[in-house]
């Protein structure tokens, strides 16, 4: 069964690093940032903890604190699902970014009567966050939606209030499939939406989701799971319709070949040849800075994190990590 029914189809793990974790003097981590990631790094931490005696503290803050808080050097490591910037990477001294985990940003829907097989494609939902698309039972939406019942209800379009690496994705993809969008709103992990009610972290998305008959978000996949909310069924460049499941979301970051040095990838809308690819799906990072005072147990922890750590991913949909781009983690966070 689809994420659109809040059930996984699971895939196998594979491919992730084996390095034991390095033992480390006692201690405490601080992160902040990414809220993507947080149901992960929260089985992390706790899994962490029973393994070595350290805690780690993680604040889901949004990827844009999360950068800003590690760049002010405030806390001992940043999440993002957003790549650092070339102005964030220069004001993050000596940071390093590194893709631990991998998963994708849903688009989940409140509309009664509609059930669990709602189909759009980008160009519908950049018309509907653009405001130009404002019901749903709008023809362009019931022509790709034979069957299903859509009714005269008032679209909402919900968006996060905060930086965000969701907002990032939802907004590179839509500024890849509508050039309306790309002129007049452009990408970025904050941005200016033309219209539709606002939420602070996925949770706050989640909650005006749940609470706004006729609303439409982007949601990172684990939240939509856990509140057991519809998924939209997006089309891909290959022209099928995807749900965020493990298969699709490992078959969009299969394009990847060669990870660069500053470790930022991107697998949002996929080229045709990944059939089954989720166009929205997205690595993850943690960003942290080489050689500091808090380096040798935070080498533990996201090596922890890059092994072990990963088979907590699957009942969230995070999905296993491309084999390329392990053995460039391993490397990386042997630099920390």
């Amino acid at each position: 069964m689809s994420v659109s029914a809040a059930v996984l189809a699971v895939g196998a793990s594979t491919g992730f690093i084996s390095t034991a974790v390095a033992s480390a003097t006692s201690g405490t981590l601080n992160g902040a940032g990414s809220t993507l990631v947080a149901p992960l790094e929260a089985e992390w931490a706790s899994a962490f903890n029973s393994k070595t005696g350290n805690t780690v503290n993680y604040n889901p803050v949004g990827s844009g604190t999360g950068i800003a808080d590690i760049s002010a050097g405030t806390v001992d490591f940043g999440a993002s699902d957003a790549p650092l910037s070339p102005t964030q990477a220069a004001g993050c001294h000596n940071c390093i970014q590194i893709p631990w985990a991998l998963s994708a940003t849903g688009v989940g829907y409140n509309v009664p009567g509609a059930g669990h097989k709602l189909h759009l494609t980008g160009a519908l939902l950049a018309q509907i966050y653009l405001g130009q698309i404002t019901t749903w039972n709008n023809p362009a939406i019931a022509r790709i939606n034979k069957g299903v019942h859509l009714p005269n209800l008032k679209i909402t379009p919900v968006f996060r209030s905060d930086g965000s690496g969701d907002t990032y994705a939802f907004t590179n993809y839509l500024s890849q499939v509508s050039g309306a969008w790309k002129s007049r709103v452009g990408l970025g992990t904050s941005v200016s939406f033309p219209t539709g009610a606002s939420g602070k972290g996925n949770s706050g998305v989640t909650a005006v989701l749940q609470g706004t008959p006729g609303s439409v978000a982007y949601i990172a996949v684990s939240y939509l799971i856990a509140h057991q909310l519809p998924a939209v069924a997006i089309q891909n460049k290959a022209g099928k319709f995807e749900y965020p499941n493990l298969s699709n979301i490992e078959n969009a970051a299969a394009v990847v070949k060669h990870v660069p040095a500053s470790g930022a990838l991107s697998i949002v809308n996929p080229p045709k040849k990944a059939k089954i690819a989720y166009p929205i799906s997205t690595f993850t990072y943690v960003i942290a800075p080489t050689g500091g005072p808090q380096s040798a147990l935070l080498k533990s922890f996201v090596q922890y994190a890059l092994g072990p750590g990963h088979s907590f991913g699957a009942n969230l949909d995070f999905a296993p990590l491309p084999k390329v781009v392990v053995r460039s983690d391993k490397g990386m966070a042997g630099r920390l």
